[in-house]
This record gives C-alpha cells, structure tokens and sequence, in this order.
C-alpha cells in the first residue's frame, strides 16, 4: 500500500513521538503556504456548517399532519414549504463533504510526500498536519449531530417521495432545481451512512493509498495525546486532541487491512482507550461509542479480550 500506511502506522517513529506538534500555535511557513491556503478556503466553512447542523430542527410535525391528511392540499404545500429550504441545506452539507474530500487529497499529497521523511513532514509542516487534526475533528462532530438527528434521514426520505409523487402526476415540483433525481440519489447514499463524512474521509484516504506511493502522521497523532496533553494551555485544545485521536484510529482501522485493535498495531490502544476513560464520562461517551460502533476491526478474533472490556 506505500507510504500513506507510514502516514497511518509512523513505522519510523517507532520508540513513540520526539517532539512537540503545537496544535495551538502552529503557523504554515512559506514552503507550506499554498496547500494551507487552499485546505483553509474549505476548513473556514467547516464551523458554519457545524453550526446549522446543529441547528437543524426538521419539518416532523408538518410531514406528519400532511401524512395524516393527504387530501388536504394545504397541508401538503405547506409541508413541501417547510422540507424545501431544509434539503437545501443537506444538499449544501453534502456538496461540503466532496469539499473536505478533495482538500484532503490535496493536503495528503503534501504531507506524505518523499522531499521529508515522515519526522520531517511532521517537525517541518505543522501547520499542515494540524489541518488534517481539524479535518477529523470536524467529521466526528458532524456524524456525531448526524447520528443524533432522525429529521435529517425523515425530511430528505419525505422529499424524495413527494418529489416522485409530482413527477408521475406532473405537477411542476418547486424545489427540483435546488435538489434533481440525480443529485438526490447521490445524497440518500451519503445520509443512508451511519457516518457519512467519516465514509467520506475513508474512503478517500482508502483511493489515496492504492493510487499514490507516498510516506507517518496518523500513528502519531493517534498517540499523540497520551505524550503531551498536559503541555496544552486550554482544555479546548486537549478536547480537540482527544477527537482527532479517536479520528486517527477510526481512519486507520479502516485504511489499513488488520485494523487498529490487532497485535501488531502500532498504535497503543490501551492507552488510548484508558486516556479516554480517564476523561469526564460525559466529555467523551460520544469518543468511547465512535470506538465500539464505528469501527470495522474491533469486533474481529485478532482483538484482544482485555481491548474489547474496556470499551464495553
């Protein structure tokens, strides 16, 4: 699989991390400038859309009444009223995820690049492999307001059905333009996902390994909080490295073909299990339940029992 795997596994920094990676003041230098700028046009957007997801209330109770009442055209147009701006904002989320998609390619190519070695990449580009800590972050917030949000899967299902609906009846259907058959199609595969930015994020770091022969940023990160967090001045930023941890063994568990719980993984998974739990129970049960149930090895023979009792 090349060095990407290094990216995920840090095969060379074996003996654990060397130095410090600071999350709280890194800034790109000149020779990383034009990649950070172009992730940073992307990143800028990442809050607001966290912020309307986490707003985002749903058309329940008018899909219901026009459910319920489905000869009453006022009930069906007021319904269609309320989920047209809402797909709106989904196809907007959606279109961020192809975004994010190709920032990280982008953001990938450089720091795996064979000018540094993998410490290098890591001691020189600090500021690039904070914004791949900002990108996982961001996905397990999204799919943690996702998974936490049934309107989202209701709406867009009450939309595609009333849309079906008026083109067999041919009714001119306001609101296609925003969200056509194709485009919605593409988007009820994105929201069918449990965690669709993290199968965004997979399954594009999963095409940048078989495509690219590259070189260990994720090993580090995902170990990274068990070093240094008490060297962090905000409880913030050590949030943050908690998040971008659990990110860094999900994207890895999925990457990489036995997975982040077996024998031979280089990342330390007692630890990174024990710092969790270490933590205020309800600071990080949304990190612990990323881990039991959004994993692809952890239920396999190769994990260990002891690994597998301490995420029950």
């Amino acid at each position: 699989m090349g060095n990407l795997l290094k990216v995920l596994t840090c095969t060379d920094l074996e003996q654990g991390p060397n130095f410090f990676l600071d999350f709280e003041n890194a800034q790109p230098t000149e020779a990383e400038k034009e990649v950070w700028d172009q992730v940073n046009v992307v990143l800028k957007d990442a809050r607001g859309i966290l912020d309307d997801l986490q707003s985002y209330k749903g058309a329940g109770e008018a899909i219901r009444e026009a459910i319920q009442h489905p000869n009453d055209e006022n009930l069906q147009e007021k319904a269609w009223g309320a989920v047209v701006p809402l797909v709106g904002k989904l196809k907007k989320f959606y279109e961020f995820s192809l975004r994010l998609e190709a920032a990280l390619h982008g953001l990938l190519g450089a720091l795996t690049s064979t000018r540094y070695t993998p410490t290098q990449h890591l001691e020189r580009e600090q500021a690039l492999a904070k914004q791949f800590a900002e990108i996982l972050h961001f996905t397990l917030r999204f799919d943690e307001l996702k998974m936490t949000n049934p309107a989202i899967q209701n709406d867009f299902s009450y939309y595609r059905r009333t849309l079906n609906r008026m083109r067999i009846n041919n009714v001119p259907a306001e609101g296609e333009n925003e969200v056509n058959n194709e485009l919605a199609n593409r988007m009820s595969l994105f929201y069918a996902e449990a965690t669709p930015m993290l199968k965004t994020l997979s399954d594009a770091t999963t095409k940048f390994v078989s495509e690219v022969s590259t070189n260990p940023l994720g090993f580090y990160l995902a170990n990274y909080p068990l070093e240094y967090r008490s060297r962090f001045a905000s409880e913030e930023t050590a949030s943050f490295c908690l998040r971008v941890m659990v990110g860094v063994i999900i994207l890895y568990d999925y990457v990489h073909p036995v997975g982040a719980f077996a024998k031979g993984s280089k990342i330390d998974m007692r630890g990174c299990i024990k710092v969790l739990r270490d933590q205020p129970r309800n600071s990080v049960e949304g990190l612990l339940n990323a881990l039991r149930y959004t994993t692809k090895h952890l239920n396999d023979e190769s994990t260990s029992k002891n690994i597998k009792a301490m995420l029950q």
